[in-house]
């Protein structure tokens, strides 16, 4: 986590993958290194995936998510929490091609998900698509797969 907290897989156009079952801190450790960027100058745009594209859906029909797109584009840091939370439609999968493009290689993605990598297949619906998917962001990224109990379970339990 110090590494990842330097930021340099930012520097470098890096991604980032959190994956693990829910209440397992995914989000917390995507915004805390969020956080850090900020603190050091980083544009960063945060986004629950699914409001995301579903913001671009309404977006691409009033004729404005190029606007929009270029907008993530600007960030060299974004967060995509609970990606593949909801399996994505079709007008989503372009729109996330459109996002992966736009960033291969030049800016970072942290992306946050229940579903490791291996799973993706299903929950984007089209091969064709998840293999451009996966292959931009899949490749050379950093991993960090979460295990254990939901936290908000144990919290719970306590109380």
């Amino acid at each position: 986590m110090e590494r990842l907290a330097s930021l340099e897989f930012i520097e470098k156009g890096k991604n980032l993958f959190i994956t693990g079952p829910a209440g397992t801190g995914k989000s917390y450790l995507a915004t805390a290194l969020g956080y850090e960027a900020c603190k050091k100058g980083v544009r960063t745009c945060y986004a629950s995936a699914s409001k995301l594209l579903g913001s671009l859906k309404v977006a691409k029909a009033k004729g404005t998510v190029e606007t929009e797109l270029k907008k993530i584009e600007r960030c060299p840091l974004l967060i995509l929490d609970d990606l593949f939370l909801v399996a994505l439609d079709v007008k989503e999968r372009g729109l996330l091609v459109e996002i992966v493009e736009d960033r291969y290689d030049r800016k970072s993605t942290i992306v946050t998900s229940q579903l490791s990598s291996d799973d993706w297949y299903e929950a984007i619906g089209d091969p064709t698509v998840a293999d451009a998917i996966l292959d931009r962001l899949v490749h050379g990224a950093h991993q960090i797969e979460l295990t254990g109990e939901s936290v908000r379970k144990i919290k719970a339990s306590k109380k």
